[in-house]
This record gives C-alpha cells, structure tokens and sequence, in this order.
C-alpha cells in the first residue's frame, strides 16, 4: 500500500509543480523571478512551520509515516544534507535557471530542464545503486519523449543554435535540481519531514530574499494578487516538498524524479484553463503516453 501511495504522491507532485510554475506566468508580469521565488519559499515555510506547530502536526506525521520504518534523530551530518539541498536546490538552481533563461527561449529552456530526468536516472543507478529493470527503461523514455513534446510546442519550437552559454546554464540548472532530489533521499526516512521541508524551504527563501534586496528588486504586488501568491506558496510549494520526501522514501529518487516530468503535461492543462494557452490533440497524446510510462514503472517487475 505505501508504494501505492509514493506513486499517487509523485503523481501528485507533478501536478502541483505543473500548476505552480503555470501560475507563475501570472506573477511575473509584476515581480522578478528571483523575487516571486523568495515570497513563495518563505510563505511555504512560514506555513509549515505553523503546522509544525500545531495539533495537525501528529496526525499529518502518523498519516505519512504509517507502516513505515522511520528514524528521530537528525544527525549532524544529515543537518548539512539538508543545507546542501536547500542550496542546491532553491538557491543555485534557480540562479543559473533564470540567467541561462535570459539567453535562451523559454522553450528551448524547458527542453533543457527535462535533463533532470536523466541525471537523476543515472545518479540513482550509478550512486544510490538503486535496481531498475528493463521494463523501467521503457517507461523512462516514454516521460522524457512526451516531456520533450511538451516543452517543445508539438516540437514547433525546438531551435539549438541560440545562445550555447545560456543551454550551459539551463543544464546546470537541471544537474543541481537532480542533485536535491537524490540528495533529499538520505532525508525521507526521518519521522518530521514537516519540520524538514519547513527549515529547507526557509533556508532557500532567505537566501533569495537577500539576494534579492542587494538586486534591489521590487517587492510590490497588486492586493487582487494576493490570493494566488498565498495559493502558490501555501498548496503548490508546502504540498510539493512534503510529499517529494514520501515519495522519495517509497519508490525512490528514479522514479520520484522520472514522474515530475508529468509536470509538463499538467503545466499545459493548467496554462489551457487558467491562460487560454492551446491545448493540441497532440499534445493531450503524448499526456496519455506519459501515463502510459507511470503505469509501466509501476508494475512490478
């Protein structure tokens, strides 16, 4: 049953980050990137932190942590696990992110980000000798086939020879998100990944929103605004960490990793309804075959 649900979790993972960076668009026409960041990893963690706080914080943990082998203690060495994926993950990524999206189309950078998938692949297999079998490969390659296709605008969009130092940065980008998520594995056993996910995502929101006050960046946002930026910090992000930690911890950080490319199909949906972004058959088709690639990870071998 718990592998059950660290599928379910994964799935929903990729929902909520396809929501979050969709809705993102709207946010961006008034804060810079690095700004918007900063708020919604501090709203996230402001949040969770309140949970921790608070009578739903058992129930939450003896929900997740059912049937499940965990540990209490938080040693010393996995404390700077934590800093290091709060670094690597909402601090360093999304820095060359954003500077190698300056050089490049938004496209090409999405193609681009979908590497994560095969550095989390490889770090799994090669580093956290993780078992894949053959049947797994085939449903690797059918996310990373209809990732592509739906980054890519039906691969209308696709064009290499722009900006090869900005390509650079948008893969290292990805090469640092796959290092958080491996990384994170060594953390997804603990009991309180409440309190985990709270102090990583306001490690990374406070470096961003230092960053940002050096940049002198603009903080002001529309009130009618507001609503969408609690609903991106308080469900998409809080959600997304807590349950990125139970997936982790059940199917591992190559499946984990290889499902969030269903963020693109659940990005395009989103951008339909909330943007009035075209929505192609083609692209509903690749979304099925994407699902297709789950189903196949899922079955046992």
């Amino acid at each position: 049953m718990n592998r059950s649900w660290g599928y379910l979790s994964a799935l929903m993972v990729a929902l909520l980050f396809g929501v979050w960076f969709s809705l993102d668009k709207i946010l961006l026409g008034y804060l810079h990137p690095f700004a918007l960041a900063a708020l919604t990893y501090l709203i996230a963690s402001v949040f969770l932190f309140f949970v921790y706080i608070s009578p739903l914080k058992n129930r939450i943990l003896n929900t997740i942590n059912k049937k499940s082998r965990v540990e209490n203690f938080i040693s010393k060495k996995e404390y700077l696990i934590l800093f290091l994926t709060a670094i690597f993950g909402s601090v360093i990524a999304p820095a060359l992110y954003l500077s190698g999206l300056n050089r490049i189309t938004a496209v090409n950078a999405a193609l681009l980000t979908n590497v994560e998938i095969l550095f989390i692949i490889i770090i799994g297999i090669f580093f956290l000798k993780e078992k894949v079998h053959k049947k797994d490969i085939m449903g690797f390659a059918l996310l990373l086939i209809g990732a592509i296709v739906l980054s890519t605008n039906d691969l209308r969009d696709l064009s290499f020879n722009q900006g090869l130092f900005g390509s650079l940065l948008v893969i290292s980008a990805s090469f640092f998100w796959s290092l958080d998520t491996s990384l994170s594995k060594f953390l997804s056993h603990k009991q309180d990944i409440i309190f985990i996910t709270a102090l990583k995502s306001g490690i990374g929101g406070s470096i961003l929103l230092v960053l940002s006050l050096i940049l002198g960046l603009n903080f002001t946002l529309p009130l009618f605004r507001l609503p969408l930026l609690l609903f991106i910090g308080i469900v998409a992000v809080s959600f997304s960490l807590v349950l990125i930690y139970y997936s982790l911890r059940t199917i591992g950080s190559t499946r984990t990793g290889s499902i969030f490319a269903l963020s693109s199909l659940f990005g395009a949906i989103t951008a339909y309804f909330a943007l009035g972004e075209p929505l192609t058959v083609l692209r509903i088709l690749f979304g099925i075959l994407m699902l297709v690639g789950v189903l196949i990870l899922y079955k046992e071998q």
